[in-house]
């Protein structure tokens, strides 16, 4: 079996290993980034869910840059939202923020009923230019 090529965001290796996942495993150019969510870094939900999407992005985002990309390039984005008929159009509202500009990536939306007590959670796989530090 190939070693795993895992990315790991500054300060929340602790998380991960207690959680026994890893946070991205890059693979052929592709990042294949776990779903993230509102966290604080002790692993609680941040309560507000305008902030809880942020943190979420934030999280995301961190992951992105340790393996030396951005969010321009994801091309697959899968979101996990509790009760998506009442929580949609704010989640919607704050993640306009951190999108982008077109062409946008593709989009999978899924309504579930628990996320281990969060709300919203963002997985996505990114192409990461050759070469890009990680």
């Amino acid at each position: 079996m190939t070693k795993r090529d895992i990315v790991f965001p500054p300060g929340r290796q602790a998380l991960y290993e207690k959680n026994r996942y890893s946070p991205a495993i890059r693979s052929n150019g592709f990042l294949f980034v776990s779903g993230q969510v509102g966290s604080r870094e002790d692993g609680s939900p941040e309560p507000d869910l305008e902030a809880q999407v942020r943190l979420a992005f934030d999280n995301l985002n961190a992951i992105l840059r340790a393996a030396g990309g951005s969010f321009a390039d994801v091309v697959d984005v899968t979101v996990f939202i509790v009760d998506p008929s009442s929580r949609f159009e704010t989640i919607w509202k704050v993640a306009s923020d951190y999108w982008g500009e077109a062409p946008h990536p593709t989009l999978t939306g899924i309504g579930v009923t628990w996320l281990y007590g969060f709300q919203f959670e963002i997985k996505v796989i990114a192409r990461i230019p050759e070469g890009s530090a990680g």
